[in-house]
């Protein structure tokens, strides 16, 4: 079982804690295994805007955990404490996964974890990073970043789709979907999205497209172009251009090219279904064009994703059409 340590310590941010919390430390009912053993380490009780926390254990617990996420620090116009600021950076010494939410990426910085790195905060506070850090890249446009062992995000929703992210990668895409249904938001976005959306987590039917996106999801096995969206939203291509950019942060065919990826994601996980059957089902049309944009969008190759998956699953996998 993974273990998941969120850093807590005066000045947190409540809403990057609190989504912190719901999505590690509550499971999807339909989780049949194990999920995350999570729990909350900080100096002691701590005051989290208006309330008042009770960590589980101390930060010195750190060291310990598989992941570490550190919540949005509030007064970035000071130094983060010490105490975890050497806390973090131990973890990350032990070997630890390190993500931080919205401005939690000050206290990565001051562990020196963020130098020779490209890494994003809230596009707000993204200058002052810069300023104070130099050494770190400090990317403002994105959602988030994935550096391997050291994970930022942008602010409010950008730290749901980090967190969600961070359950993909260690439960697989079909479990984030079934998490983020539970949440009732978006189940990906991809992270070099931009940060400026005008509605960033659309609610199910408060958007022009709300009936367009199951209607495409539906039918992603069908060969959709942007005139084809646009006639069943009943609008122009330009229109239809504006509404994604403001709904999604991004163009009609990158979005629909996302949703066919997280679909072959969840085949690979979940069917023993060859790579030319994914395609077909993904509307990709071939083995070759599924393989390319699989390979540019998520880092590896389809089969490569399959067993390593299937590995860190424990699942056993018959041999696919390669």
């Amino acid at each position: 079982m993974d273990s998941v340590a969120l850093a807590v310590t005066d000045g947190m941010l409540h809403f990057e804690l609190a989504l912190a919390c719901e999505v590690f430390g509550s499971p999807p009912s339909s989780v049949t295994g194990q999920w995350y053993d999570f729990s909350v380490c900080g100096p002691g009780p701590v005051r989290v805007g208006p309330f008042r926390l009770e960590p589980d254990h101390g930060l010195d617990r750190l060291p310990y955990a598989d992941t570490v996420i550190v919540p949005g620090w509030t007064d970035i116009d000071r130094e983060p404490p010490g105490e975890l600021v050497d806390a973090v950076r131990a973890a990350h010494e032990a070997g630890a996964r390190v993500a931080s939410l919205c401005t939690g990426a000050f206290v990565l910085a001051a562990a020196g974890l963020l130098d020779g790195r490209r890494a994003t905060t809230h596009w707000a506070h993204a200058r002052d990073l810069a300023d104070r850090h130099p050494r770190v890249t400090v990317d403002p446009d994105v959602l988030y970043v994935d550096s391997g062992s050291v994970l930022t995000s942008a602010g409010k929703a950008a730290a749901m789709d980090l967190c969600l992210h961070l359950v993909r990668l260690d439960h697989g895409s079909a479990m984030a979907n079934t998490l983020a249904r539970r949440l009732v938001v978006p189940p990906h976005r991809d992270g070099g999205q931009a940060q400026y959306v005008t509605t960033p987590v659309p609610a199910p039917a408060n958007h022009p497209l709300a009936e367009l996106f199951p209607w495409v999801m539906a039918r992603l096995d069908q060969p959709l172009t942007v005139e084809d969206l646009a006639r069943r939203a009943r609008m122009s291509s330009r229109h239809l251009g504006r509404h994604f950019r403001s709904v999604t942060g991004t163009t009609p065919l990158q979005w629909l090219l996302i949703q066919r990826i997280r679909h072959a994601q969840a085949l690979l996980e979940t069917t023993d279904d060859g790579i030319d059957s994914i395609a077909a089902a993904t509307g990709m049309g071939t083995a070759t064009t599924l393989r390319r944009n699989f390979n540019r969008t998520v880092g590896v190759p389809p089969d490569t994703y399959r067993r390593t998956f299937r590995a860190r699953a424990g699942v056993s996998s018959m041999p696919a059409d390669a």
